[in-house]
């Protein structure tokens, strides 16, 4: 693997990114402003187009960052017959749950029964989706092993895990460190030139089912303190405690305390979904899961518990029932300031208010359509509407979007419930109509 890692170290190696979505457009660019020559595969015709006309698709990656791919050496294209002419391919493609909630590495092992025609020596292949620990190892290696190509020979063959925030405004790509694990020791020394040219800080890990783990380790964690949060909430409104005036006291701690923060469910392609691949995995070894699995479905049960609120407080406060009560969400990005839908407890909370006779809209100045997703079918094309349009029974703040106004938002609504603190507990006992939930 020599000349492989040559032309890492000079920056001559073509670097080929398939997918091009929320961690591999990202990656693309930083890869390029690097001096790289880069290569963007992507399935969606339309999405290549936008990109080649120098259009983001995210609302967090701005339009001249985009463009400045056109004047660099740059292909755009969804001819994978191209990976014939990349020194290294980066897969950043989704890794979802099946109906059953089992790992799904559809879009991963498809895309390298694609590529495995034009795969060639002095080659490396990353992984960076999120998966569970082994199928860098288990799956993938027999795959790239075709036509007497050997790992560690001939291929370098990595696992390193995206650690893509979007909207985090605080941390860039190249801040963040990049966790490397590497099919054999010279595989990870590939692994170092290529990332090490591209992040301030490589963290090397000693194989990739190491690596692997990592990512999984870092959303358990997550998922299980956000529902930790989620049933202390239900405890504190039980008692009549503002559990957000609690989570504040606490952070005063100088030491052994980590703020976490209840919500009305979990998003995002990650922390809902990478949990349930180590659950899965660890049946292999009659392991279960019950930290994992409780948090899941504390989280889960979280959009119903939402409208349940709803549904009490309309009754309470208004007299009214939800079946025909004009109801607006504001906000369906799964977090605030993005365009991203995935996986988002907003579209549980429309669906379950639909199903619950609620006359219902949503407004997110970030989502203008509600595109097809496989979860929520009955929603596709729904739109945002002006908040100021009408007068609503209720409004249910799901994401806490900047620049809106809240205030009349309180101003047009016959209640709120805040599911994001955007009203503190002051103003929330001073309103005598706006509920936490």
């Amino acid at each position: 693997m020599d000349q492989v890692k040559q032309r890492l170290t000079d920056r001559t190696a073509r670097i080929g990114v398939i997918g091009l979505g929320y961690v591999g457009l990202p990656l693309i660019l930083r890869l390029s402003a690097q001096g790289f020559p880069v290569a963007g595969f992507d399935i969606n015709e339309t999405h290549i187009a936008k990109l080649k006309d120098g259009k983001s698709p995210f609302s967090h990656i701005p339009d001249a960052d985009v463009a400045r791919l056109a004047g660099a050496d740059t292909w755009l294209t969804n001819d994978f017959a191209q990976v014939a002419q990349v020194d290294a391919i980066l897969i950043c493609l989704p890794t979802p749950l099946d109906q059953y909630r089992q790992p799904d590495l559809s879009y991963v092992t498809r895309s390298i029964e694609t590529i495995q025609p034009y795969l060639h020596p002095q080659m490396l292949i990353s992984l960076e989706s999120t998966t569970w620990p082994g199928t860098t190892d288990e799956v993938l290696r027999p795959m790239v092993e075709v036509d007497g190509l050997v790992v560690g020979r001939d291929i370098a063959l990595l696992f390193s895990p995206e650690r893509e925030d979007p909207g985090n405004e605080k941390f860039a790509l190249h801040q963040i460190p990049k966790v490397v694990g590497g099919a054999t020791p010279e595989c990870l020394e590939a692994g170092e030139l290529l990332y090490g040219a591209i992040v301030d800080q490589v963290v090397p890990v000693s194989s990739t089912r190491a690596a692997e783990l990592t990512k999984l380790l870092e959303n358990i964690q997550r998922s299980i303190n956000i529902g930790l949060m989620n049933e202390m909430k239900m405890i504190a409104q039980a008692m009549d405690i503002d559990i957000f005036e609690v989570i504040a006291a606490a952070s005063t701690k100088p030491f052994g305390f980590t703020p976490y923060f209840p919500g009305p469910g979990l998003g995002g392609h990650c922390i809902p979904i990478d949990p349930f691949y180590l659950t899965w995995k660890a049946k292999e070894f009659g392991i279960n899961t019950r930290f994992i699995e409780l948090a899941g479905e504390i989280n889960r049960a979280m959009p119903s518990r939402v409208v349940s609120a709803l549904q009490l407080r309309l009754s309470d406060h208004l007299g009214k029932a939800l079946n025909g009560a004009r109801v607006l969400v504001a906000g369906v990005a799964y977090k605030k300031n993005i365009n991203d839908l995935r996986e988002s407890p907003a579209l549980y909370v429309l669906d379950l208010l639909i199903a619950r006779g609620a006359a219902v809209a949503y407004t997110d100045p970030f989502c203008p359509e509600i595109p097809t997703t496989r979860d929520h079918p009955g929603l596709t094309g729904m739109a945002s509407v002006d908040p100021a349009s009408a007068d609503w029974d209720a409004v249910v703040i799901v994401t806490d979007h900047d620049g809106v106004d809240y205030e009349d938002l309180a101003r047009r609504s016959g209640l709120i419930i805040d599911t994001r603190n955007v009203y503190d507990g002051p103003a929330r006992a001073a309103s005598g109509k706006i509920f936490a939930a």
